[in-house]
């Protein structure tokens, strides 16, 4: 099976986690939207507070880690509190690794 850009993106996003919850972005269903066209890369994230002190560390991360990715010619990362993240969000794995079941 080949490993497609956007099966990269989600390696990479799995890597990047938020300080406050010991679980990744990805896992902690922060990633609303992730498109491709052309190696141009929109992500669409949210936090799990607004108020979040790391948010342009987080940021920054996943944009940096995005870009290492070969065939990623640019990339756009946007922030939306809309909808507001909850811990539904979450993936099983996720909730079952914080006591959340």
């Amino acid at each position: 099976m080949e490993v497609t850009i956007k099966d990269k993106i989600e390696e990479a996003l799995q890597t990047v986690h938020d300080p406050e919850i010991p679980v990744n972005i990805w896992e902690l269903g922060l990633v609303y939207e992730l498109k491709i066209d052309n190696g141009v890369v929109w992500i669409t994230m949210t936090l799990t507070a607004p108020a979040c002190p790391v948010a342009g560390e987080i940021i920054q991360e996943v944009q940096q880690k995005t870009e290492a990715i070969e065939g990623v010619k640019e990339v756009h990362v946007t922030l939306t509190f809309d909808p507001p993240w909850t811990k539904d969000m979450m993936s099983e794995e996720a909730r079952l690794e914080l006591g959340f079941m």
